[in-house]
């Protein structure tokens, strides 16, 4: 189609601005106001996205609310026939979507092609809801039937962030739609373009006109989705601050929400721990994806005295190489993402810990004007310092020691975090004991990024910084998060012993009179 570019341009060329997709077309913001979308790796413009307002929301919406009757009133077999078209292309053109998000996002290409598999995982689960997402029934009482079945909400909301420009749109997108909802998604001003590539394949799938929808923007735009009357969920995954305030504003507006913020996630290592495979596990966590992400390792408690193993990590990390080819380490995402994570090193440094690795200055950046960092390693004294308790959101890894099991579970603990934690060791017992007493919703056991993977749900603890509002975010949670259980009860009058023919029915002897059962009587 010649109003979607992106599939058969070469990246090197001009691009269209990034307009808004509502009702299956390409459609410019009423505010007449874009931003510029930028390569990290060096800084320089590669596009323009739309910066719409409420008058472009309230478009998008009226499209979905128009197009949900019908979307809903399709089969779930029929809405993920369609869905499973959508997976065969995204399959298909997996590495023109990785080319954009390494150009938008700063991935290396093997991260890039990881995020697009671990988004069409998402879809090809939706695609089985069919076969998952079934009600119940059961005879509840003698001559009564009561089933549950799920029911779409209607027009429902995901804002996503920019460190996983295509996989945590498909966390929701594709079970919600394949529900019988209709979605509008808000993604990241800074990386429109995937998205937006997607939207052509959308269109071959054959999803019909206002069944999903782009809308681009930033803080504006969210606000109104959130307070349309007409979206009645909103799932969002961002920075804890603002996870609390859209969980706050949709609980004040009564609508389902489910907010995931932030993370600091801990790693400890028993002295038992595989030495080769907790060195690489513990360097790819942390410096994986530039450290981007709510699942990075950021702080590793090492139990007892295990030099040997501090150091292999810095000599594994110091080999990483900076760049977006394969096993490269990328860039971050802005510049004020770099200045950040340079401010928590140096005030690190003048507070006494030890840089055992500075990745501040790095030798050789591919880019000089790009926002690149190499692998930075502290090794804290003081367990408070604000690098090895607040979120960075950067390839820095804190390292504290700690003289026993029990230290190193209340400093886990402590945290206001609750995403992830992970245990290294070589013994069932001690990582029982561990994953017992961690306080965070994913937990690895010699994994480092224990992200859960389909049928099991995303999401960290609640009553933490990591999660607000309810459930989780992906495959079963989203499934009771998108719909609405509605119960049915059914009495039918017994047939008379003419209808049947024959002799009267014997009754049951011994039956139990059942005084729960109360339809019919007074």
């Amino acid at each position: 189609r010649s109003n979607f570019p992106f599939m058969k341009r070469k990246l090197n060329t001009a691009m269209e601005p990034v307009i808004n997709f509502i009702n299956n077309a390409n459609v410019p913001p009423q505010s007449g106001k874009f931003l510029d979308v930028v390569d990290p790796s060096n800084n320089e413009v590669v596009g323009t996205v739309a910066d719409s307002n409420r008058a472009d929301v309230d478009s998008a919406v009226s499209a979905a609310s128009a197009a949900f009757p019908a979307w809903s009133g399709m089969t779930m077999k029929a809405r993920a026939a369609i869905m499973l078209k959508f997976h065969a292309l995204i399959r298909e053109h997996t590495d023109k979507l990785a080319d954009l998000i390494v150009l938008e996002n700063g991935k290396n290409k093997t991260e890039a092609v990881a995020d697009v598999a671990k988004g069409n995982e998402t879809v090809e689960y939706a695609c089985s809801l069919p076969q998952v997402a079934q009600g119940k029934t059961l005879m509840v009482s003698r001559g009564i039937d009561c089933r549950d079945e799920r029911r779409p909400l209607g027009v429902v909301t995901s804002i996503v962030p920019f460190n996983f420009p295509f996989m945590v749109p498909m966390w929701t997108s594709p079970i919600a739609l394949v529900l019988g909802n209709c979605v509008i998604v808000k993604p990241s001003e800074k990386v429109p373009l995937t998205m937006n590539a997607v939207c052509e394949l959308i269109i071959r799938a054959g999803f019909p006109p206002g069944v999903f929808q782009l809308v681009h923007g930033t803080a504006d735009c969210c606000n109104a989705l959130i307070e349309n009357p007409a979206v009645t969920a909103v799932s969002f995954v961002g920075s804890s601050p603002i996870a609390e305030i859209v969980a706050n504003k949709c609980r004040s507006l009564n609508k389902r929400v489910v907010a995931l913020g932030g993370a600091k996630n801990h790693l400890v290592a028993l002295p038992d721990c595989d030495m080769s495979g907790t060195v690489r596990d513990v360097v790819a966590s942390s410096f994986g994806a530039s450290g981007q992400r709510c699942m990075a390792a950021s702080v590793l408690l090492v139990v007892g005295e295990n030099d040997d193993l501090i150091d292999k990590v810095v000599k594994r990390a110091s080999e990483l190489v900076i760049g977006t080819a394969a096993g490269e380490m990328g860039p971050v995402i802005e510049p004020r993402s770099k200045e950040k994570i340079v401010g928590y090193i140096s005030a690190s440094e003048k507070g006494g810990a030890e840089i055992l690795l500075d990745g501040r200055t790095p030798k050789s950046p591919p880019n000089a004007s790009g926002n690149w960092l190499s692998p930075t390693i502290i090794l804290h004294k003081n367990s408070s310092d604000a690098a090895l308790t607040e979120e960075i959101f950067g390839p820095v890894l804190s390292i504290y020691k700690v003289k026993n099991w029990s230290e190193a579970i209340a400093i886990e603990n402590a945290n206001p975090f609750g995403n992830a934690a992970c245990i290294y060791t070589s013994k069932g017992g001690s990582a029982n004991w561990f994953t017992s007493r961690f306080r965070a919703g994913m937990l690895g056991v010699n994994v480092g990024i224990p992200v859960p993977r389909e049928p099991f749900a995303f999401g960290g603890l609640y009553g933490t910084l990591s999660k607000y509002g309810d459930g989780d975010i992906t495959s079963e949670g989203a499934i009771e998060f998108f719909t609405a259980r509605v119960k049915i009860t059914t009495r039918w009058p017994a047939p008379n012993d003419a209808e049947i023919g024959g002799g009267p029915e014997v009754a049951d002897s011994g039956m139990v009179v059942d005084r729960a059962n109360f339809n019919g009587s007074m």
